[in-house]
């Protein structure tokens, strides 16, 4: 296996970001776990995984450069980022979703992400020509027009405002390697916007992922290079 690995991991302190924190130490490599709220947690997490908590506020422009700078203060340099922070969706039709609801996801799954990693790419990245970021998205998404999930409003907006930061990030730097995931119902704290009948009806038809399967998927699609993939 090769050498210890540094990567960012946001919402390292939710669900997905966790299990993604001991996926990377399971393979040897450190975590940064940035948290928004929950410090106990992020700097359990980053005891049990042998990594680091850092403050990361997306919806905060100081708190996010603040986090670039103590990366790149870092002895071991930045490997990766996963952008596993998001905010609950809020469940309402389209003519009902307000203005605030799309603001914060936009602007913790767009703006902040985008001002994170453009001081990355500055300070981090581009001085070894190298880096892997992976966002998390979501199959509520669907596959085009009309085939989102109903009723989620700000949430589907704003992940298909971070594909499209994706596609970007990875045209302006072909050397960065980026990839996305889009998990279904997963088993996390996020169900409990849901109605339990509703909850309840959709488990008798899919299986809902753990966050340790959707780690899974996110750590090969970080790793997949080592075999040879593209």
């Amino acid at each position: 296996m090769s050498h210890s690995k540094l990567f960012l991991v946001s919402g390292g302190s939710g669900g997905i970001g966790s299990a993604v924190c001991d996926a990377l130490a399971d393979r040897g490599h450190r975590p940064m776990v940035g948290y928004y709220q929950n410090r106990e947690r992020a700097d359990l997490i980053a005891r049990r995984t042998g990594g680091y908590s850092v403050l990361l506020d997306m919806t905060s422009p100081e708190s996010i450069l603040s986090a670039c700078q103590t990366i790149a203060s870092m002895k071991e340099n930045l490997a990766g980022v996963v952008l596993a922070g998001s905010p609950p969706p809020i469940l309402t039709p389209f003519a009902k979703m307000s203005q605030q609801d799309l603001a914060q996801q936009f602007q913790v799954n767009v703006l902040g992400p985008q001002l994170l990693l453009a001081d990355l790419v500055r300070n981090c990245f581009r001085k070894v020509k190298s880096g892997t970021i992976v966002g998390v998205l979501t199959k509520a998404m669907g596959d085009g027009i009309g085939t989102a999930s109903s009723g989620m409003g700000g949430y589907v907006i704003g992940k298909y405002g971070l594909k499209g930061l994706l596609a970007v990030l990875a045209a302006d730097y072909p050397w960065l390697r980026v990839r996305a995931v889009s998990p279904g119902y997963t088993e996390t704290q996020m169900l409990n916007v849901f109605d339990d009948r509703f909850l309840e009806l959709q488990r008798a038809q899919i299986k809902f992922s753990t966050p340790a399967e959707i780690a899974a998927i996110i750590t090969e699609a970080i790793f997949d290079h080592e075999r040879g993939v593209l």
